[in-house]
């Protein structure tokens, strides 16, 4: 006879592991913290952990508003999810875990320090021209 089935909730499933890992993506990107995310979308710190861990689901409402708050398409949360339940990264995944790769791999810590203040000064640049545009 096969094992009753517990009542309770249900395990996260890859593809909300997935939309979390694409929300931590995105939020990084933008140069957030959990805190101010979670101001944005008008949850705990608590709660937008648990969005990006997968451990909570994210309700289709509250996926628009971090869509909003992060400046995506809804879309952009399932970009590279393949079927069959493999998951595979998507290019800027790839490309963030190179540079993580060959950030930490760089030995001298002034070379580090430089190479984050070069990243700064692009990402302010970039956002400077988007206010001007």
């Amino acid at each position: 006879m096969p094992a009753p089935k517990v009542l309770g909730r249900a395990r996260p499933q890859d593809v909300d592991r997935y939309v979390g890992a694409r929300i931590r993506e995105r939020r990084i990107l933008l140069g957030l913290t959990q805190q101010q995310m979670a101001e944005l979308i008008g949850v705990t710190y608590q709660q937008a952990y648990k969005y990006e861990k997968g451990i909570n689901r994210v309700a289709a409402g509250r996926l628009y508003e971090v869509a909003r708050a992060l400046g995506v398409e809804l879309g952009y949360f399932y970009e590279g999810l393949q079927t069959g339940g493999r998951l595979v990264p998507s290019p800027s995944q790839r490309m963030l875990l190179d540079l993580a790769r060959n950030f930490l791999n760089i030995p001298d810590p002034k070379h580090r320090e430089a190479v984050a203040k070069l990243a700064r000064a692009l990402a302010e640049n970039d956002n400077g021209d988007e206010r001007a545009a």
